[in-house]
């Protein structure tokens, strides 16, 4: 085994105890180099990532870690993780750490002290990263109500006519929360958690009741980083959220005039980032046998809703094939620009009719704003997506319920 990389400052348990033995006693354990390489990157970035002391940008953090390396350790780590991702590993690595017959094998091959030792590190190392993990999935929350916020715009016809309406069916928020319990209930509960950054909100179970209580909370952040996304974007339009918002609390015609200017944003933001000319060369050089995405307009050849859509959520870049899945063709536009795309032209088209339909009555004005949620989600997956904002702002630290 070649010698150690520190990865920054921030150090793995078990890593740390496998230094102290000898190669051939490594090498009946089976650990290699690449092993120990990913658990002391793995933990490291995991530790850094969940200090809270430390507010920098989370990129500057996973910088940090790497700033004393030179370009041939940071080979050496990155073939590491090709080599332990790759195949079954990961999956035969699992199931060792499970296997009683391994476990007394390693008990007999270290002694029961050195045992105990291996077993506590592994815990340590396994606790720091269960919480990155649960932080992370946490942090996929207002994309998940984000995410369900567009999908309610969508018709059984528009999921059947995509092939995905098992798919597009599973509830995003229900799902996060599910993973969530899980990581609580079955893993952070079993490993020593006082040895990480985990605060009480950490460990505390995150809707006991239900999401109902959970969702408005992050759904007002989705309207806040929407905001701030279009605010990137085009600033100017930033406004027409706002006086769309204000428009149905303070006028009496306020549906129709909050569509409007709803409608004005969709139009702007798409057109002023890729002109029409722009979109037809961008379906040409990536999308030339999709259909539906181009139609003729006073004699000449004129990009539909969809391909603005779609030239918009993919930020004017390349779309690469990719192979099939039970999700996508592999042809075409990818399973999520599709349906962002599409959520926009849907969201577009039920803003026209509530344009003309303005009674004034409670219903209309709980139609616009479901279509103002649904909007704001896909505009903030869309520039997500498309690049065209800056990153994801930081979020709040949520109460648990």
């Amino acid at each position: 085994m070649q010698g150690p990389i520190a990865v920054g400052t921030y150090q793995s348990s078990i890593a740390t105890f496998t230094r102290t033995l000898e190669p051939s006693l490594l090498a009946a354990l089976r650990i290699d180099e690449s092993v120990v390489l990913v658990t002391e990157t793995l933990v490291s970035i995991c530790k850094v990532l969940t200090n809270s002391a430390d507010t920098r940008p989370w990129q500057e953090r996973i910088e940090d870690c790497f700033a004393n390396i030179d370009d041939e350790d940071l080979r050496r780590i990155l073939v590491a993780f090709i080599e332990e991702f790759q195949g079954d590993k990961p999956k035969n690595w699992i199931e060792n750490f499970r296997s009683q017959t391994y476990r007394s094998f390693v008990e007999r091959l270290l002694g029961a002290a050195k045992y105990r030792i291996l077993v506590n590190a592994a815990k340590e190392d396994g606790a720091v990263v269960a919480l990155a993990f649960r932080r992370g999935v946490r942090a996929l929350m207002p994309f998940a109500v984000a995410w369900n916020d567009a999908l309610s715009l969508m018709s059984k016809e528009q999921l059947k006519a995509a092939n995905r309406a098992d798919v597009l069916a599973v509830n995003a928020i229900q799902m996060v929360i599910s993973i969530d319990d899980f990581l609580g209930e079955k893993v952070l509960s079993s490993l020593p958690m006082e040895v990480t950054a985990a605060t009480s909100t950490d460990l505390a179970a995150w809707a006991p009741d239900g999401p109902d209580d959970l969702v408005p909370q992050f759904r007002a952040l989705v309207t806040e980083a929407s905001a701030k996304r279009v605010e990137r974007a085009n600033s100017p339009l930033v406004r027409k959220i706002r006086g769309a918002r204000d428009a149905l609390r303070y006028s009496e015609d306020g549906v129709s005039q909050a569509a409007n200017s709803l409608i004005e944003l969709l139009d702007r933001i798409m057109r002023e980032a890729f002109p029409p000319a722009e979109v037809l060369l961008w379906v040409d050089n990536n999308l030339p046998d999709e259909p539906g995405l181009t139609h003729l307009k006073d004699g000449n050849r004129a990009p539909t809703k969809r391909a603005e859509a779609l030239c918009f959520v993919y930020g004017g870049g390349p779309v690469v094939a990719g192979e099939a899945t039970a999700l996508d063709t592999g042809e075409g536009p990818s399973f999520l620009h599709d349906v962002v795309a599409l959520v926009l032209v849907s969201a577009r088209n039920k803003l026209q009719k509530l344009k003309h339909a303005d009674s004034g009555t409670q219903e209309e004005r709980e139609q616009l704003m479901m279509v103002l949620s649904a909007l704001e989600g896909a505009l903030m997956l869309g520039l997500t997506i498309g690049g065209l904002s800056a990153e994801y702002p930081a979020l709040p630290e949520l109460p648990a319920a």
